[in-house]
């Protein structure tokens, strides 16, 4: 069953997971969205990505594909001359990961949690797709890894990186422009999309919760929250994010406790109240409600 379901989404999945490095770039514009003086976000193919600049250097926040690095960097010198000096990678997948070889050739310091390096140097496999990722090259690994945060005195600015228990994957990192008052959520945050989960490099749904309730205390109604898919956000989008996935949670978690199967669970539609709206995404209903149960029956 979850080979037939893989098979059925490849083709959606293909703009946001590692599989998309196979795709035409050529026509893929990287639009700027302003968000504050020295820092935007940047649409492309893939993960958002976010850039700080001013008078040290260009902070980069992902680097989705390499063969759209000559855009993002062209995007980046219509906002400032300063050259990119260092990147944060939020998590492994290759649609925020694919162009560090190319930004560390060119120059580049590649930042990540410990979990995203050992993941990069390895191959990985994706379930949900029946996906086999081969290793990246040396060239690409980040540099320097961190275990729970690290920051940055950049710009007039801190930039604090911070891992959070495994959600998206085990190798999550929020990263929070402090002054700037913006905050990078990686895959953590889907925006207006039900997530995906990415149970066999880690994840947890639960986590994902569990990582938003984390970071809606820190922020106020004026922090821009950028997603790594979706449009630009506020904090009454992350928190309405929030609120869908804990009413997933509670409703799926009650029929497991009725004994229904998976198969049951999908068949009685929990959640048809959200799906026209949420389900409009990358991941449909029915995978969703397959990665929930699989999270909160798995054995840990």
């Amino acid at each position: 069953m979850q080979r037939r379901i893989a098979l059925g989404l490849v083709a959606s999945l293909a703009a946001a997971l590692p599989a998309a490095a196979q795709q035409n770039f050529d026509s893929v514009q990287v639009r700027v969205v302003p968000i504050v003086k020295g820092v935007a976000m940047l649409v492309g193919s893939g993960g958002n990505l976010a850039v700080a600049w001013g008078e040290d250097a260009a902070f980069l926040v992902d680097d989705q594909f390499a063969p759209l690095t000559p855009k993002i960097l062209a995007a980046i010198s219509s906002l400032t001359p300063m050259p990119v000096k260092f990147v944060l990678n939020t998590h492994w997948h290759g649609d925020h990961t694919g162009g560090n070889e190319n930004l560390g050739q060119a120059g580049a310091l590649i930042f990540a949690n410990d979990n995203v390096r050992v993941r990069m140097a390895s191959e990985q496999f994706i379930e949900l797709l029946k996906s086999h990722v081969p290793a990246s090259p040396k060239g690409a690994l980040p540099v320097v890894t961190f275990n729970d945060a690290v920051t940055f005195h950049l710009n007039g600015d801190e930039i604090n990186a911070f891992h959070v228990a495994p959600a998206h994957t085990d190798g999550d990192a929020i990263v929070f422009f402090r002054k700037a008052n913006a905050i990078h959520m990686g895959d953590l945050f889907f925006n207006g999309q039900y997530p995906f989960v990415d149970l066999s490099s880690g994840g947890s749904f639960e986590g994902v919760i569990d990582a938003v309730n984390h970071v809606l205390p820190m922020i106020n109604d004026e922090t821009k929250v950028i997603p790594g898919h979706g449009p630009l956000a506020s904090k009454a989008d992350l928190a309405k994010y929030r609120d869908v996935l804990v009413v997933a949670r509670d409703r799926v978690r009650r029929l497991i406790a009725q004994k229904k199967t998976v198969e049951e669970i999908v068949a009685a539609k929990p959640l048809a109240d959200f799906d026209a709206t949420w389900g409009s995404g990358f991941i449909t209903p029915e995978v969703f409600l397959r990665i929930v149960y699989s999270s909160l029956t798995a054995t840990r």
